[in-house]
């Protein structure tokens, strides 16, 4: 029997919720959510606001992409980012809203402030909330997997506290056929964990243990979320960054575009990932032994990935 991606829901008394969906991240790296309380009319608001953005005529959208700013704000136009060791581009372009922090903030130099369209009204405000929602989601979240690690419930919230989360809003035009590439190919996200809504539309797949492909489609409304490269080094492994990617739509669909909104959880930028001392003992040596900065981890991953030079 082929495996699958288990839903939850978060609706599940706290230890419940923090076995299953633990059980789902150490199994899969993966799991769908439901009951994640953002409100829906929010949500539908975000789609037609990123609708509207991605429909501007293309000079338009990139006089909002900032040069050198390694894609944390603003504009990334079609065909910048590739995945480390691919050999195409993406098949997507995205806008990227981030943590606006206050004047002489000491994590400022690591998380620049936003800039908004003036050109979609009321943008800031549509994001700004969904951006708060996703900062409350996550936090939930991670209170389950401090259970599962058998930490205390509150472990994650000093080290996100004023995080380097990044929302970003993806859109993957229709294909045309003969494609050179895909619309995102086989990866692992570099941040804590991954909220993602979205993924209703066919195409987002996991590489399982065996070396399959596995479909990730979620109820409509719910969010798939994973793990991360930081959670996995922080986890010593024991909660993997499952490989995956976006494929190219099938004939029906290729006239179709795609979008989607992950919200990439990062910690705060000064954070030092550090192997925890629970996920290390005589079968599971330490394979992270030098601690290293988020903000670090982050700047080098992004050169990898064509963001930064």
């Amino acid at each position: 029997m082929t495996a699958a991606v288990p839903v939850i829901s978060m609706s599940l008394p706290a230890d419940q919720f923090a076995k299953d969906f633990g059980a789902s991240f150490e199994r899969f790296g993966f799991a769908m959510i439901t009951d994640h309380g953002i409100d829906p009319a929010l949500i539908d608001e975000a789609w037609a606001k990123a609708k509207a953005f991605f429909a501007l005529p293309e000079e338009v959208k990139r006089a909002y992409h900032i040069a050198g700013g390694g894609g944390a704000r603003g504009y990334t136009p079609f065909g910048t980012e590739i995945a480390k060791g691919a050999k195409e581009v993406d098949l997507k372009e995205f806008w990227h809203v981030g943590r606006d922090l206050p004047a002489g903030h000491r994590l400022a130099a690591q998380q620049p402030n936003n800039v908004w369209p003036k050109e979609v009204e009321g943008f800031r405000a549509a994001y700004d909330r969904l951006f708060a929602e996703f900062d409350r989601v996550g936090g939930r979240l991670l209170a389950g997997i401090a259970r599962y690690l058998g930490l205390d419930p509150d472990f994650f919230d000093d080290t996100v506290a004023d995080g380097n989360s990044v929302m970003r809003l993806l859109h993957y035009p229709p294909v045309e056929a003969p494609a050179k590439g895909i619309r995102a190919e086989a990866h692992e996200d570099i941040n804590t964990i991954t909220l993602l809504l979205g993924a209703e539309e066919a195409g987002l797949e996991i590489l399982d243990k065996d070396g399959s492909w596995l479909p990730v489609s979620p109820p409509p409304g719910a969010m798939a979320v994973n793990v991360g490269d930081m959670l996995q080094r922080l986890t010593n492994n024991r909660l993997p960054s499952t490989t995956h990617r976006v494929r190219n739509p099938d004939a029906g669909r290729a006239s179709v575009a795609r979008y989607s909104m992950p919200f990439f959880l990062h910690f705060r930028s000064d954070y030092p990932i550090e192997t925890l001392e629970s996920c290390i003992d005589a079968s599971h040596p330490d394979l992270y032994p030098a601690p290293i900065t988020a903000d670090d981890y982050l700047q080098e991953r992004l050169r990898e990935i064509g963001l930064k030079t």
